[in-house]
């Protein structure tokens, strides 16, 4: 849950680099929350489409910013520039190249987007308050 909460508190920021732990947690979370937002929709028979509830609609709202963020910087961790994710626009093959680029690991050492965060003291993700 520490991870999800630290990409949340860096809601929209783009710049640094986030390890492969930090981007899986925070997708795994994701769907978890997605799953179960979806059958308290379907309970409660909330407004929206036949697809998404309200639930689940205002929930996909609020995490967009931090999903693209922490994508972003989980490029940026490999060296790759931000940009790239907009190729998950492509249908079907830009899904697989994102999948290929978030599970390879961490550049070693620093480069363009800062120190490699596997190499910091902070390994185990928790949030310093």
């Amino acid at each position: 849950m520490n991870w999800y909460l630290a990409v949340l508190k860096k809601y929209a920021v783009f710049q640094g680099r986030a390890r492969r732990q930090e981007y899986w947690y925070f997708f795994l979370f994701n769907i978890v929350i997605a799953i179960a937002l979806g059958m308290l929709d379907g309970v409660l028979d909330t407004p929206g489409t036949p697809e998404s509830g309200l639930l689940s609609t205002l929930y996909s709202l609020a995490i967009l910013v931090p999903s693209i963020a922490v994508g972003v910087r989980r490029l940026h961790d490999s060296g790759r520039k931000g940009w790239w994710m907009l190729i998950g626009l492509l249908p079907l093959i830009g899904a697989l190249v994102l999948l290929y680029f978030f599970i390879q690991d961490s550049q070693p050492g620093s480069n363009e987007y800062g120190e490699n965060p596997k190499e910091n003291n902070n390994e185990s993700g928790q949030i310093s308050m």
